[in-house]
C-alpha cells in the first residue's frame, strides 16, 4: 500500500462531529464569565448573544426552556456567571457555550430580577400613593390569601377574633411558594374582587429567603393587585423583607399578625370610643339647650315682644318721614326743572321767527312751492306768492316788480 493510501482522510463532516464530541467530553459542564453582547431573542424564545473579555468571544446559546429559569431580564452590557456545555453548531463549524444557568457578577439573579421588576413597575406608575385606596375603618367581610396551613393564617384568625369577634373572614387558601404560586394568588385576587362582597383583602405570608417569598414579586401578582378593586393589604414575611407586592398593595403591614391588627380596631376601642362621643354629644346638646333656655328668657322679657305694636309704629312714623322727605326733594326738583324750562323757553322765543312776525314782520314764500323769497330776481309778473303774518297766511299775485 502506498504511503498515501495509509492517510487517515476526514470529511468535514467527519470531522465537526468527532471535535464535537471531543468538545461535549471534555466539557460536559463548565463555568464561563464574561459580558454580555449582541444580545438577540427571537419569537421562538431562544436566546443568542455574545459572552466577551479583553481578549476573547464566546458564542453562546440559552435555549427557551432554560431562558424561564432565568429571573432577571437579560440586557446587553451585563456581567454574567454561566453554567453551561460546550458542543460545535456543525452548520457553521463553530462552537458554543449552550448554557443552563446564568447568575449576574456582583449581586444574585433573583435580586437583580426584583430591581429591574420595580424599577419597571414604578416608571408604569403602580407604586403611586395617588392611586391608592383608603382601607374601610370598620370592614364587614375581611378576604384572605395565603397558604391554609401553617402559624400565619391561625395568627391572623386569633387576632381577628380577639379585637373583633363578628367580622366575616373569608380564605382563598393558596400556595405561597414554589412554581405556579403566583398563579394562584393573582387568581384568588381576581376571584375576591368578581364575588364582590369582601371590603379589604389580605395577602399574607410567614419570612422565608428571597427564592421562598419569590411569588410574591412576580409581575402578576403586581398587576392583580393594581386592578383590584377592593383595597389590598400586603403582609409578606417579616418587617424587613420587602416585596413587589408590598410596594404596589394599598397598604403595606410587616407582618401577617400586623396586617390582623392593622386592618381592624379592637371592637372594645371602637365601643369605648363611640361612648366617649355620645357623652359629648349629650354635653354639647345640653349646652346648646341651656344658651336656647337664656336667649329664650331674655326674649320673653324685652319689651320688644312684650308691646309689639310698638315696634310697628315705629316703623310706620319712619315711613311717614320717608314719605314726606321724598315729596318734598321731587317737588324741588320739579321747581328747579321748570325754572330752566322756562329760561330755554324764553332763549327759544327770542329766536323764532314767529317772534319777529309778531312785530308786524312778514315772510314771503313762492306759491305752492313754498321757499321763503329773499330776493326779487327770479319773480315774475302774475307769479302766486303766499305771505305768513303773525296770525295768518295770504296768498296773492304779483303785479308788478321793481327795485
Amino acid at each position: 500500500m502506498s504511503q498515501k493510501d495509509q492517510r487517515k482522510i476526514y470529511t468535514v463532516t467527519e470531522l465537526t462531529r468527532n471535535i464535537k464530541l471531543l468538545l461535549e467530553e471534555e466539557f460536559p459542564s463548565v463555568w464561563v464569565e464574561g459580558e454580555v453582547s449582541n444580545l438577540k431573542v427571537y419569537p421562538s424564545g431562544h436566546a443568542y448573544f455574545d459572552l466577551k473579555d479583553k481578549s476573547a468571544v464566546l458564542k453562546c446559546v440559552i435555549w427557551k426552556w432554560a431562558l424561564q429559569y432565568i429571573k432577571f431580564k437579560l440586557e446587553d452590557g451585563q456581567k454574567l456567571l454561566c453554567l453551561g456545555k460546550i458542543s460545535l453548531y456543525e452548520d457553521r463549524g463553530q462552537y458554543q457555550l449552550y448554557i443552563e444557568k446564568a447568575e449576574p457578577m456582583g449581586i444574585g439573579a433573583l435580586a437583580l430580577a426584583f430591581e429591574q421588576l420595580k424599577e419597571r413597575l414604578s416608571k408604569e406608575g403602580l407604586f403611586d400613593n395617588a392611586r391608592k385606596k383608603a382601607i374601610p375603618m370598620l370592614p364587614s367581610a375581611i378576604g384572605i390569601v395565603t397558604s391554609p396551613k401553617g402559624a400565619v393564617i391561625r395568627d391572623i384568625l386569633n387576632i381577628l377574633r380577639r379585637r373583633f369577634v363578628n367580622i366575616e373572614v373569608i380564605i382563598n387558601p393558596v400556595r405561597v411558594q414554589g412554581k405556579g404560586a403566583e398563579i394562584e394568588i393573582a387568581g384568588a385576587i381576581d376571584d375576591f374582587n368578581r364575588f364582590g362582597k369582601i371590603d379589604v383583602i389580605i395577602l399574607a405570608r410567614g419570612g422565608g429567603s428571597i427564592e421562598d417569598l419569590w411569588a410574591f414579586n412576580e409581575e402578576v401578582v403586581a398587576r392583580a393587585i393594581y386592578n383590584s378593586k377592593i383595597p389590598v393589604i400586603s403582609a409578606v414575611g417579616h418587617e424587613t423583607d420587602f416585596t413587589i407586592s408590598d410596594f404596589v398593595a394599598d397598604l403595606r403591614a410587616p407582618t401577617p399578625s400586623a396586617a390582623a391588627e392593622l386592618v381592624i380596631t379592637k371592637k372594645e376601642e371602637l365601643i369605648n370610643t363611640i361612648e366617649h362621643c355620645k357623652i359629648r354629644m349629650l354635653s354639647a346638646v345640653l349646652h346648646r339647650i341651656k344658651d336656647l333656655r337664656a336667649t329664650l328668657r331674655e326674649l320673653a322679657t324685652s319689651r320688644v315682644l312684650l308691646k309689639p305694636i310698638n315696634i310697628l309704629q315705629q316703623y310706620q312714623q319712619k315711613i311717614d318721614e320717608l314719605t314726606k322727605n321724598i315729596i318734598t326733594g321731587i317737588s324741588h326738583i320739579i321747581g328747579i326743572k321748570r325754572e330752566n324750562f322756562k329760561t330755554i323757553v324764553s332763549k327759544l322765543e327770542a329766536l323764532s321767527p314767529l317772534s319777529i312776525l309778531s312785530r308786524g314782520y312778514s315772510i314771503t314764500y313762492a306759491h305752492p312751492e313754498g321757499t321763503i323769497i329773499k330776493s326779487i330776481r327770479g319773480i315774475k309778473k302774475e307769479q302766486r306768492i303766499k305771505t305768513r303774518l303773525a296770525h295768518g297766511n295770504i296768498v296773492s299775485k304779483v303785479e308788478e316788480v321793481y327795485e
